[in-house]
């Protein structure tokens, strides 16, 4: 955002310096070369008035020579001619003689019109060669008794001119790399704060829950959502370590009823006088019931802690985790017949809560192994998904799920056809997205049931 601020506020800089400079050089320029035209033309008519003082007046040429001769110290060069073009006058150099000269003294002597009169001697000006060349008639428009001619080296205007954009440049330049600072001390006022609250809630996300943003610093409206990201990550750390604290005490007040329930029916069942048989019955059902409802406890214990957890992303191999789980539960495996495999890629990684894939893998891989029969088969499958993200299957060929049952499985108890605590998948579905990551179920080919977890891939993974 700060650079976008600032490439925005320095076009503008430059559109408003360039609106602005551009039509002021044109002006400028314009008025330069109108004044060097009008002095020129002076000039001339300074000329042409002395030469018609000589022409008609039949006076004494001194002052039109005079004249000519000042002309030719302010850098130009002048000639005088008669009414037949013929020249009578000229200064030493000869550029007023030559070029597009004839061509202006025939145009101000006129020529005849459509109605047989001449039109009336006008002043001529052209520029050619880095020239000005100016010609004025001598005497009246209407009766031109002579032609006076200046020319003057275009020079001195190109050099007004070039200090004239030199200096509009200048401007520009300074005015684009004012503006430029401006606003990028500007963009920064505005994007550093921005910045920081993000980084802020991007620790917050992370399981930093004491983050907080900087609140001095901005604008006001910054500095109020600073303030309010702040409310919001305390009142967030407020009930995360409330509802921890009322998970420790349930588990301490659950657990510990029910294991002395347990222990006080294991010694009925085993005392010096045992029961009868029906006696018996009873007792081993209440003792299976108690086991139950522990496992409910812990599966409700587990499910809470899942949601209550604010998973801090670490880099986590796919291939190391599912052989670990492999591992650890090879041995019931094998009890119950079942072939526990894994196949996953040495540099798959993920980016997940510490800990997370572990209770993930755990809960899947018991609930396919209470699913599968014996003579069956469970395997872990890792493979890369794109778009940063990894793609780990639970694949079993047990007798799978309806649709129904698929559609229900991740609420809690939410699975009809659960044998278990139907706490399993719903802990399983929390925990992948707590870490940004999709949990989903379908048919294994053949028979059985998939469990597709997307993850999002670590960032870097070293070999």
């Amino acid at each position: 955002m700060t650079r976008r601020i600032a490439l925005t506020v320095s076009l503008l800089v430059v559109v408003l310096l360039v609106l602005a400079v551009v039509p002021l050089g044109i002006l400028l320029t314009e008025r330069e070369e109108t004044s060097f035209r009008s002095s020129a033309e002076a000039a001339t008519r300074a000329i042409a008035s002395a030469a018609e003082e000589h022409l008609s007046d039949q006076k004494s040429e001194e002052a039109m020579l005079r004249l000519l001769d000042d002309a030719q110290r302010d850098g130009g060069c002048a000639a005088v001619y008669d009414a037949t073009g013929a020249q009578i006058a000229r200064t030493s150099c000869g550029t007023a003689t030559g070029g597009v000269v004839p061509s202006l003294v025939g145009a101000v002597l006129a020529s005849p019109n459509a109605a047989g009169r001449s039109d009336s001697p006008q002043t001529r000006t052209a520029r050619a060669d880095d020239r000005l060349t100016v010609a004025v008639p001598v005497g009246d428009t209407d009766d031109a008794v002579g032609v006076a001619v200046l020319t003057r080296s275009t020079d001195p205007l190109d050099d007004r001119i070039a200090v004239i954009w030199s200096w509009l440049a200048l401007i520009g330049v300074g005015g684009i790399l004012t503006g430029t600072l401006v606003s990028v001390r500007l963009a920064r006022w505005v994007g550093r704060p921005l910045h920081e609250v993000d980084l802020a809630a991007r620790r917050l996300g992370e399981g930093e829950l004491a983050a907080r943003a900087p609140v001095e610093r901005g604008p006001q409206e910054v500095r109020r959502l600073a303030a309010t990201f702040n409310t919001m990550a305390a009142r967030t750390e407020t009930l995360v370590h409330g509802h921890r604290a009322v998970i420790a005490d349930v588990s301490h007040q659950l657990r510990t009823p029910l294991t002395a329930l347990r222990l006080r029916l294991d010694l009925l069942a085993d005392g010096p006088t045992g029961a009868d048989g029906e006696t018996a019955a009873e007792l081993a059902g209440a003792q299976e019931e108690i086991a139950r409802l522990s496992r409910l406890v812990d599966g409700l214990l587990a499910a809470a802690r899942a949601e209550s957890a604010v998973p801090k992303p670490v880099t986590v191999r796919l291939a190391e985790v599912a052989a670990e789980r492999v591992a650890a539960w090879e041995p019931l495996a094998t009890e119950r017949g079942v072939a526990l495999s894994t196949s996953c890629p040495a540099r798959l990684a993920a980016s997940l809560g510490g800990g997370d894939l572990e209770q993930v893998l755990d809960n899947l891989l018991a609930n396919a192994l209470d699913a599968v029969p014996a003579g069956g088969r469970v395997r872990i499958e890792g493979a890369a998904a794109g778009s940063g993200r990894v793609l780990l299957r639970v694949v079993d060929d047990g007798p799978g799920m309806t649709a129904a049952a698929r559609e229900a499985a991740f609420r809690r108890f939410g699975n009809p056809e659960a044998t278990g605590t139907g706490l399993g998948l719903a802990i399983v579905h929390r925990l992948v997205t707590a870490n940004g990551g999709e949990a989903r179920l379908a048919d294994t080919p053949g028979g059985g049931l998939t469990v597709e977890l997307e993850l999002p891939a670590a960032r870097a993974a070293s070999g």
